[in-house]
Formats: C-alpha cells, sequence, structure tokens
C-alpha cells in the first residue's frame, strides 16, 4: 500500500511538472504590467484615434477662417442663331462662331457672422478635450482592470502555497497514521479519511492552475503578451499609505475624476451651442472678387470671334428674414439642453461620492478583516498542533483532527486572500477617485 501512495505522488508531481514545463514563466511587477497595458490595450487605441479625430475636425474647422476660390474652364460648341418674328416665322439665320470657351476664377472670404467661424472651431476644441477625457477615464478603467487581474493571479498562487503546504502535513499524518495502523492502535478506516483528505487537497490544486491558466490568458491579452507565457507576480507592492478622512477621497474625486471634467466640459459644449445659434440672428458680410473671360462676344450683330474680359470686386450683405422666428426656438432648445448637462453633472457627482463612500468603507473593511484573519490563523494553526498531537497520541478523535485541519485550512486561506483584498480595495479607491 505505502508504495501504491509513493507511485501516485509520483506521478501526481510528474504531471505538475510536466505541465509547468510546456509554459514558461515571467516574473513581472505590477508597475511593468500596468505599464505594457497603456502601451498596448485596444480600448487605449482606439481612444487615442477618437482623440486624433477630433483633433482634426478642429483643423478642418479652422479652414472656415481662409478665403473660398474657385477656378473654372469650359470650351464648348455654338450653333448659328436664328431670328424670328412676333409670329414667330423666321426672319434671318446669323452665322456665328461656332468654337466658344470661357475662363474665370472667383474668391469669397466671410467678413461677419457673428463669430461663427471662431465659435464653431471653439466648439471642435471642446470636443477634443472631452476625447482626451475620454481617453483618461479608459485609462483608469484599464489600470484598474489589470491590477486586479495581478492581485488575482498572487491570491491563486497564495492559496495554491496554502493547499500545497497542508498537503504536506496531510502526508505527513497519513504516514504516521500508517504506522499506527501497522501497530494495531487504529483501524483501517483512519487510513482512508486521511488518503481522501489528501485527495481533496489535490484537487483544489488542479482547481486552482486552471483558475491561474483561465486568469493569465485574460491578463495577458490585455497587456499584449503571449498566453503561453505565466505571469509570475512579484511581490513588491509597497505598503498602503495610512488612511486619511473621507472627505479627503471625496476632495480627490471632485478634482482629479474624468467623468466629472467631461461633465463640465458637456456644460461648456452645450454654452457654446447657445453662441453659435445666436448668430443667426446676425447679418452675413462677405467681400468677394473675380475675374472673368470669354469668347465669341453675342452681345453684337454680327457676333465677334473675340474674348470678353471682366473683372468686379465688392462686398456682399445677407439676412435671413425667417431667423427672426426660427432662431427663438433653436435658443429656447439650447437651453434646455444647457439644463441638462447641468443636472448631469449633479447627478454625476452624486453618483461618484457614493462610490467613493463605498470604496473607502471597503478599504476600511478590507484592513480590519486582515487583522481579525491573522488572529483566527494564529487561534486556528495553535488548535491544530493541539489536536494533532492529542490524535497521535489517541486522545482525540479522527473526526476531532478533520475540523482542526479544515479549520486551518480555511484560516490560512481567509489571511492570505485578506492581505490582496487590501491592496485591492485600496485600488478601487483610487480608482474612484481618478487618481489611480
Amino acid at each position: 500500500m505505502i508504495l501504491k501512495y509513493k507511485m501516485t505522488l509520483l506521478a501526481m508531481a510528474l504531471f505538475f511538472s510536466a505541465t509547468s514545463a510546456q509554459t514558461s514563466e515571467r516574473k513581472m511587477t505590477l508597475d511593468e504590467v500596468i505599464q505594457l497595458a497603456l502601451e498596448n490595450h485596444t480600448q487605449l487605441k482606439l481612444s487615442k484615434e477618437n482623440i486624433n479625430i477630433a483633433k482634426q475636425q478642429t483643423k478642418i474647422a479652422e479652414l472656415q477662417k481662409l478665403p473660398s476660390v474657385t477656378a473654372s474652364a469650359n470650351a464648348f460648341y455654338l450653333g448659328d442663331a436664328l431670328l424670328l418674328d412676333k409670329d414667330l416665322s423666321k426672319v434671318a439665320t446669323l452665322t456665328m462662331p461656332h468654337f466658344g470657351n470661357t475662363y474665370s476664377v472667383q474668391a469669397s472670404e466671410l467678413i461677419f457672422k457673428g463669430g461663427l467661424v471662431k465659435k464653431s472651431v471653439e466648439m471642435t476644441e471642446l470636443r477634443a478635450q472631452l476625447a482626451e477625457l475620454d481617453y483618461e477615464n479608459d485609462t483608469q478603467k484599464i489600470k484598474f482592470l489589470v491590477t486586479s487581474a495581478y492581485l488575482d493571479l498572487q491570491k491563486i498562487i497564495n492559496q495554491k502555497n496554502v493547499y500545497l503546504n497542508n498537503s504536506k502535513l496531510a502526508t505527513e499524518r497519513l504516514e504516521n497514521v500508517k504506522k499506527l495502523y501497522k501497530q494495531g492502535m487504529v483501524t483501517r478506516n483512519e487510513i482512508i479519511r486521511g488518503e481522501l483528505l489528501l485527495k481533496n487537497l489535490q484537487q483544489g490544486i488542479l482547481v486552482l492552475e486552471n483558475n491561474r491558466a483561465a486568469l493569465n490568458y485574460q491578463l495577458a491579452t490585455a497587456i499584449g503578451t503571449y498566453p503561453e507565457v505565466l505571469i509570475q507576480p512579484v511581490n513588491s507592492m509597497s505598503a498602503t499609505p495610512e488612511m486619511q478622512l473621507l472627505q479627503y477621497y471625496l476632495d480627490l474625486a471632485h478634482q482629479n475624476h474624468p467623468i466629472l471634467k467631461s461633465a463640465q466640459t458637456g456644460i461648456n459644449i452645450a454654452n457654446k451651442n447657445i453662441e453659435i445659434i445666436k448668430t443667426d440672428k446676425m447679418p452675413t458680410i462677405a467681400a468677394f472678387g473675380g475675374y472673368n473671360m470669354a469668347r465669341p462676344v453675342t452681345s453684337s450683330i454680327p457676333a465677334k470671334d473675340l474674348y470678353t474680359n471682366t473683372w468686379q470686386t465688392g462686398v456682399s450683405i445677407s439676412y435671413n428674414i425667417d431667423n427672426l422666428y426660427k432662431t427663438k426656438e433653436k435658443e429656447q432648445l439650447g437651453k434646455y439642453q444647457l439644463s441638462q448637462a447641468k443636472n448631469a453633472l449633479v447627478l454625476q457627482q452624486q453618483n461618484l461620492d457614493i462610490q467613493t463612500n463605498a470604496a473607502y468603507l471597503k478599504w476600511q473593511e478590507a484592513l480590519q478583516q486582515a487583522q481579525l484573519y491573522k488572529e483566527s490563523e494564529a487561534l486556528a494553526n495553535e488548535n491544530y498542533r493541539i489536536i494533532e498531537a492529542k490524535y497521535l497520541n489517541q486522545l482525540a478523535l479522527q473526526a476531532d483532527m478533520t475540523d482542526a485541519t479544515n479549520a486551518k485550512l480555511e484560516a490560512e486561506l481567509l489571511y492570505a486572500n485578506s492581505e490582496i483584498n487590501v491592496q485591492y480595495q485600496y485600488y478601487n479607491l483610487m480608482k474612484t477617485t481618478g487618481t489611480l
């Protein structure tokens, strides 16, 4: 039986070593993971393209400040002219030069429209700011995404270490039970229970390995590395800063979170839209000039195969009278949109305050839980040592030993996870304040 058991352990060891041999590992700090995510994540690339598009739209809007210039040239066949009397009877046919062509250049420039061009450029600049704030918000989300995945990997590795340590203890205890069984001091049932416990621990390790592989694939995709390479977190995270009062984090969120900045930019856009609408009340004043050259001259009889050269320059003034009653309704719509934008800012701030308060309380809770779980782990380990000593001296039942083992395992897992949870809740608070 001992030989069979050792062969099973050897097979398990060979399985895990073969699996790890197929996959290389790469040690990475959290800062390295975040930097790779900022460089390679597809969402951030899309956000950067939105910024480029918005900036290009600003450049296009600025082109309205330049004059408009058009040039044209055409050639045509001119038929003979037919003169008709009042009763539409033919009087005569006039021979015309049959080939004709024209050349023209026209230029115009807007002089005044209530600042429409300037305000249009300012509107596109505000939209570019909005795109940059969207990128900043996406950056916060991606940072937290990879940070939480990185911490989850650490949690899985810690859990695996706990299982391995308990598996080692379970193996040693099983060997002692088998010795007692040979001496006739315990029944076969005690060995079976020990072997079942060991199998459960091995099953737990297998589940953790699969969970790690799935999470590693997700994180590798986010940072642009090969999923086949297992990311090995480096336990080099600095201690979380000392906790401040809630108001400190609320102020941080109000000053830094891109969501609030976007909402404020929305108000600016609504105000700028009203300014643009008001330009409809203003007349349009433009300067123009042009040059034309055409042949033949058909204003004389007979027509002459000569070029006529003309040029003109001046100022035009136009006004859409219907704007007197249409602009008022458009302006009212703009005011409704402005009111909506202001309420959106208030709502965003309220939601952000709620999220910041919740994240702050969760961080507090995580710190307190970590201390409690640390104390629970110490008690569970002490209880385990006492019960194990009693069990080996036949002063405790196998059920007592099983309970002590389960309590020890659970306490160690909870404490290992609680330390990572403190880091997670801190980073979550930083993301909520927009300062991650």
